[in-house]
């Protein structure tokens, strides 16, 4: 019988073309036959090094599997065994568009053995450029923002790095990437004198007690969709703040719960916001959802409240601002006129006061030059 040729044993000859080549064993298929690498350098002494590296290389691969993968079927098979189980419904939504509407289209059809750094440091240039795929966006901005793409990274980089684990690839190609910076939008706020303004023209609209309570408390979109009449306590006047609303994989609307403990919180509210609670509830008593649909009688759609806000803006004369900027207004209200950090961290739910305070640095540098101009007087008054 003949002797099998040991894993990684190699050897060296001189082509006709002048250069030097060095082939070696990588592995045996299914089959059983031999998996034949080479390499190939200007001299003898370079292709025994390149030899070197590459049998310590194959050395560490299950080269039977190794080319068995396109980038598409990796992906799509670490979605489904080893993200999905544990991730949250809206993650395992963000993770599919990022495989099947921004990779796969670009990359999949590469071999997940032949997939290079620059392979994904392209694909990343192209998003940047020209990934948006809704034609109304595309006209104004083509390209998909820095943040969406460095998901596209990390969602990549979690799956290669299952690929290196699973012994399919010697190192994860996106490591070396150059990953696009987040570019963070510029906060906004609705003005103080502005206020009265926003809540006439959402009264208007049948839609006050839902942004009266948007301004005095700063609770997430999908949080304030999702509350029940039975998340309110009268006697008490705090909201309890224990679910969301956020959409799945397949684009559809669940309900679960927030995505860190720090979510799930008690809200005081004031004796007025409870007041028209208690009112709006009054228009549809039987129904559990503390903002029901006008038109389903269901959940009220996320989508469908950040539209109504546009709409309050326009009727009241005011210029562009993101829903979430209402949730801006009232912490940076709060902390203007006196609430302690820790109070407002809390009520919007952040994991910790330092992150509060680095997202409203501005609000908080206001306060301390007013303390300082009140320490000034103080000494001013001792001297």
């Amino acid at each position: 019988m003949a002797k099998r040729r040991a894993n990684g044993e190699g050897n060296i000859r001189k082509r006709k073309d002048g250069r030097w080549e060095g082939r070696y064993t990588a592995g045996y298929d299914q089959d059983g036959k031999r998996i034949i690498r080479n390499v190939l350098g200007r001299t003898q002494a370079e292709v025994k090094s390149k030899l070197s590296v590459a049998i310590a290389e194959s050395q560490q691969l299950d080269v039977s599997r190794s080319g068995e993968y396109t980038v598409a079927e990796w992906l799509r098979l670490w979605f489904e065994l080893y993200a999905k189980p544990g991730i949250r419904p809206s993650t395992a939504g963000y993770y599919k568009r990022g495989i099947e509407q921004y990779t796969i289209p670009r990359i999949g059809n590469v071999k997940l053995n032949k997939l290079t750094s620059r392979d994904i440091q392209k694909l990343y240039k192209d998003l940047l450029e020209n990934g948006r795929l809704r034609k109304k966006q595309r006209k104004k901005h083509p390209g998909l923002s820095g943040s969406t793409v460095r998901g596209v990274h990390i969602m990549l980089h979690s799956a290669l790095d299952r690929a290196v684990k699973e012994r399919l690839l010697i190192r994860n190609p996106a490591d070396s990437c150059v990953v696009p910076k987040v570019q963070h939008q510029e906060m906004k706020t609705l003005q103080p004198e502005d206020l009265k303004a926003y809540l006439d023209a959402a009264e208007r609209r049948g839609a006050l007690a839902m942004f009266y309570l948007e301004l005095v408390s700063g609770i997430r979109k999908g949080e304030l969709v999702a509350l029940q009449w039975a998340d309110l306590d009268v006697e008490q006047r705090t909201i309890s703040v224990s679910k969301q609303a956020t959409k799945d994989e397949t684009g559809s609307l669940v309900v679960t719960r927030p995505k860190t403990e720090n979510s799930v919180r008690l809200i005081s509210i004031p004796q007025e916001a409870v007041e028209l609670l208690i009112r709006e509830h009054a228009k549809h008593p039987g129904n559990p959802w503390l903002f029901p649909s006008s038109r389903t009688g269901a959940m009220y759609h996320p989508d469908s409240v950040a539209t109504l806000h546009q709409r309050i803006l326009k009727d009241a004369g005011l210029e562009h601002l993101r829903f979430h900027d209402l949730r801006h207004t009232f912490a940076t209200l709060a902390l203007q006129n006196g609430v302690d950090i820790k109070t407002v961290s809390a009520m919007l739910g952040h994991y910790d006061a330092g992150f509060t305070l680095r997202t409203y640095t501005h609000t908080t540098r206001q306060k301390q030059d007013e303390a300082a101009q009140t320490m000034g007087n103080l000494m001013a008054q001792v001297r």
